[in-house]
């Protein structure tokens, strides 16, 4: 029998193609051009048994942590199955935010975990509430799992709260996993790594979000050495190991990080200050403004559920959002903002005419 383990992925991979795809949350994509020698870079074949040692030494140096506490994987979405698997055994529950993206719940559920949720409201601008991790705690909790900046919201998540929850997760003898594919997006204030708070967190990252590289599929973990090697066991029975040749290129791209996140920040920032006054100027819509990242939450006021009105959108004008139902509150829905300006600035035109029709169509 077949089984979605991930509606919004699946979704996402089946939905018509949009003139002007708001849907996606990653980066606009970096040519070859925009990464300086990686023509010259490239490799078929290398070794690479554990991670490619200067990559893994790249990553540590750039979070300030040991190589050791480093491990390497497929994309963030990687990253988190391996540690999942390395850490969570059939019949154990996991507590995941609510809203949260969904791989997240397939892969704890693919591996035969039970998931607990807890909210993050709208009410307290998508924070986590402490007491509510901890009302959600049972005996046979053995995992913790947040982001930040939190997606879809990109609201972040203070060291207070990372502290709190730690402290609850070690009197349930559990571990926090933080998935902060978009932390590096967050360019004002911006945490370190949650996994270098205490050895009961693991962290997870990748080139992607923040730097415009999906394609190279560069992801990793950060936790205690002891977790580390676990999460390399593990990948011995996924993959095995990295494509030799994405290895070489992450870790040209460590070397130019900062041209990166500088290309990236020309592209997310504009954005996010248009997005911001077109919100303002739009009495239909409410958010709370992303801390970082690549996406936005939008509440279309007085809809219970904005399918239609993303249908709608696709159908005439060619735009393509995330209905809020994906994320389990379906009166939102998500836009992202790292895309190219001109098409951003079209994609919002399109919102507010489809949002005109809407409001005088009749009732």
């Amino acid at each position: 029998m077949e089984t979605s383990w991930a509606p919004y992925m699946e979704w996402s991979k089946a939905r018509p193609a949009a003139w002007l795809d708001l849907a996606g949350s990653n980066l606009l994509g970096c040519s070859v051009d925009d990464l300086p020698g990686a023509r010259e870079r490239l490799e078929i074949s290398g070794l690479n048994p554990d991670g490619y040692v200067p990559l893994l030494e790249a990553i540590a140096e750039n979070y300030g942590v040991s190589a050791a506490r480093v491990a390497t994987a497929p994309g963030c979405s990687g990253a988190n199955f391996f540690a999942f698997a390395a850490l969570v055994r059939p019949g154990d529950d996991v507590i995941v935010e609510q809203p949260a993206y969904d791989p997240l719940l397939g892969a704890l559920r693919m591996l035969g975990a039970n998931v607990v949720r807890f909210r993050r409201t709208w009410e307290d601008e998508w924070a986590v509430d402490p007491d509510r991790v901890a009302a959600a705690v049972t005996p046979r909790t053995r995992l913790i799992v947040l982001t930040s900046p939190h997606n879809p919201t990109g609201a972040l998540i203070d060291g207070r709260t990372l502290d709190a929850v730690a402290q609850i997760a070690a009197r349930a003898d559990a571990r926090v996993l933080v998935d902060e594919v978009y932390l590096d997006a967050v360019y004002e204030d911006r945490p370190g790594p949650a996994a270098t708070r205490g050895d009961v967190f693991v962290t997870t990252n990748s080139l992607t979000k923040s730097y415009g590289l999906s394609g190279l599929r560069a992801g990793w973990t950060i936790a205690s050495p002891a977790v580390t090697r676990a999460i390399r066991r593990a990948r011995d029975v996924i993959d095995v190991i990295a494509p030799f040749p994405a290895d070489r290129l992450a870790h040209l791209a460590f070397q130019h990080l900062h041209a990166l996140e500088a290309r990236a920040r020309a592209l997310i920032e504009p954005n996010l200050e248009r997005l911001r006054s077109f919100v303002n100027g739009r009495p239909e819509l409410e958010w709370v403004a992303p801390a970082g990242g690549t996406v936005a939450f939008l509440q279309l006021v007085g809809a219970k559920d904005t399918t239609a009105f993303a249908e709608a959108l696709l159908r005439d004008h060619h735009v393509a959002i995330v209905p809020g139902y994906f994320f389990d509150e379906p009166s939102f829905f998500r836009v992202a903002f790292g895309v190219a300006p001109g098409t951003f600035a079209a994609g919002l035109e399109a919102i507010g005419s489809a949002l005109d029709a809407r409001s005088s169509a009749p009732s």
